[in-house]
């Protein structure tokens, strides 16, 4: 018999020192029940990725399935003022309760247990990480077809938190249609794939601005090459989102459930 190396790796003999990699995902919590858990990201910051998390959310839940979402952009929190909600975060003896919104879409957002939400969070990445792993073993989700998970921007260690701690079942990457967004999405859909999680697919936010008064389709941030990248790296592009004032208007407001997400039905294809 060879001298052990103590490399599993290359070693083919079954023997007692053998170790198998150890898991990271945290359990869930026991009172909750979730059925996939999907990843909404972006290789770069400002191209709408909380937005089209909240959209996706308001989609399934209006095509009759049960949706959450957890905000893990910790330091950068949106999606409680999206969806209008002010009031914090509740607990039982079971766990954290989510908040629910008027349509019934359940979320945990740090915003939701600061005292001030105007506050910073100045915190270091494990402390963040920590957190978001609290908001899936401590949050008393109930039952959930799907919890969307607002991811903040780049491939650091947020995101790395959320791969290897939570059963990802697969993401959504978000883009605009900018030439140095393609070399960001590659980021993105590569990490995925170190990671082997599924992308479902690329949503482009921003892609164009329709004239009000004529119908004509304006590319303000120039061509797009989402189809183009798209093809390359093999998934399908879910939805194509422009440029609206009344969007932003409305999130503003608080009432991103009210907007027309017809544009993203190609993403409920998908989920079957």
């Amino acid at each position: 018999m060879s001298e052990c190396t103590h490399n599993c790796k290359t070693c083919s003999s079954n023997c007692s020192e053998r170790k198998e990699p150890e898991s990271l995902l945290k359990p869930m919590n026991e009172h909750s029940n979730i059925k996939k858990v999907i990843g909404v990201v972006s290789g770069k910051g400002g191209v709408g990725k909380s937005l089209v998390s909240c959209l996706l959310a308001s989609r399934c839940q209006k095509a009759g399935l049960k949706v959450g979402i957890l905000d893990a952009d910790i330091t950068g929190p949106s999606v409680p003022k999206s969806f209008g909600i002010t009031s914090r975060a509740m607990q039982d003896e079971t766990g954290l309760l989510p908040t629910v919104t008027k349509t019934g879409v359940k979320m945990m957002s740090i915003n939701l247990l600061l005292e001030d939400v105007n506050s910073p969070v100045v915190w270091r990445g494990p402390v963040i990480s920590g957190v978001i792993g609290q908001f899936w073993t401590d949050v008393n989700w109930g039952e959930l077809d799907y919890l969307f998970v607002d991811m903040p921007p780049g491939t650091g260690d947020v995101a790395l938190t959320v791969f290897q701690s939570l059963p990802v079942d697969g993401i959504v990457i978000v883009t605009t249609p900018q030439d140095l967004v393609k070399m960001i999405v590659n980021k993105a859909f590569n990490m995925a794939r170190m990671m082997n999680v599924p992308v479902l697919g690329l949503v482009e936010n921003m892609s164009y601005y329709e004239c009000p008064d004529c119908g004509k389709r304006i590319n303000i941030f120039g061509e797009s090459r989402v189809d183009e990248t798209a093809a390359e790296l093999g998934v399908p592009v879910l939805a194509k989102l422009p440029i609206n004032p009344d969007t932003a208007r409305m999130v503003d407001e608080g009432r991103v459930e009210e907007l027309d997400c017809d544009g993203l039905d190609e993403f409920i294809n998908v989920l079957k």
